[in-house]
């Protein structure tokens, strides 16, 4: 199994003024950051997070490892750069396998035979209330507290990360992507882009970029694809793609001729919740959740008491009908 395409597109939406998002595209390592923190600290993590993956050697997880040491002693040596994090989402290919690695809520995709596939799973708040069944997709999609994440690379000296190897096929289609790209366009618009432009990797991922800034744009987005197949002699690299500010194909993006004044990261940016801070978060949305279910469960019966109302009436009328 070989590489036989990739490609990169970055964007910094159409609400923020700074891109704090960074990839890696440096086969066979891919790679995406996206970063969080006051002023520019968040650009600055996700900066050293994708440049360890790009001077680093050696396993993914190691990798990891190396960009959260840095970030975490930048954060120690620089008072700026105070708690500062950020996620980081890595694709190896080696030897005709692929190996990723995780951390944060940036995701990795997989398209094959027709299907999109999502293999990381988001550690995030809204994330641990999915996967314990608290929360439905509809109801994830609106949470307020969507962008608290449960872990991310440089909040503590050493992080828990997510690695397993994937089993390629050829012909397989790898997306890694920041949440900028996925809280604006839904898997069956990825889906449908990836089968539109699937034979030109940049245009889809300007295509996926130009489709969440028509969502909203409310955050930077970031997507690398690579594809694979077993019959290249040898992949040839396309060009990187850097989306920026002012193309014309990307006219609902901010400029600097907008003049807009650079305004705080608005109350939904992302943050890093500790163990205390996600449990008095859960306690919190079972406090809100609560009316909503016995709302639910009232309108539940209800609907079934008067199913068994119209039933009982029926079955009157037939059996009036039956004696006369």
């Amino acid at each position: 199994m070989r590489l036989a395409n990739w490609a990169a597109a970055t964007d910094p939406g159409r609400r923020r003024r700074r891109n704090e998002d960074s990839y890696v595209l440096e086969p066979p390592l891919f790679a995406v950051a996206d970063g969080m923190g006051g002023a520019q600290a968040g650009e600055v993590a996700s900066k050293l997070a994708a440049a360890a993956v790009k001077d680093g050697a050696g396993d993914v997880e190691g990798l990891i490892q190396e960009a959260n040491r840095r970030v975490h002693q930048r954060s120690l040596e620089d008072p700026s750069a105070s708690g500062m994090g950020t996620t980081l989402t890595v694709a190896s290919v080696e030897d005709g396998n692929v190996l990723i690695g995780h951390v944060g809520d940036s995701r990795a995709y997989l398209v094959r035979d027709g299907s999109l596939e999502q293999l990381t799973e988001d550690h995030s708040l809204v994330g641990e209330l999915m996967r314990s069944g608290k929360l439905s997709v509809e109801e994830a999609e609106q949470h307020p507290q969507r962008s608290m994440i449960t872990r991310a690379l440089g909040t503590d000296p050493d992080v828990d990360v997510d690695v397993f190897p994937i089993e390629p096929r050829a012909g397989d289609l790898f997306l890694l992507c920041s949440d900028g790209l996925t809280t604006m366009v839904g898997d069956r618009e990825i889906l449908a882009l990836v089968e539109e432009k699937r034979g030109d990797l940049q245009a889809l991922v300007k295509a996926l970029i130009k489709a969440a800034n028509k969502g909203g744009g409310e955050d930077n987005i970031t997507v690398v694809a690579f594809e694979l197949d077993d019959a290249a002699e040898g992949g040839s690299e396309l060009d990187e793609t850097a989306v920026v500010a002012g193309d014309p194909d990307e006219e609902d993006t901010l400029t600097e001729a907008d003049e807009v004044p650079v305004v705080p990261p608005p109350a939904g940016d992302t943050m890093v919740v500790s163990a205390d801070e996600l449990a008095a978060a859960y306690e919190q949305e079972q406090a809100v959740a609560a009316p909503r279910r016995r709302r639910r469960l009232l309108w539940r019966l209800a609907s079934f008491l008067l199913a068994v109302a119209l039933l009982i009436a029926i079955a009157f009328v037939l059996l009036w009908g039956l004696t006369q």
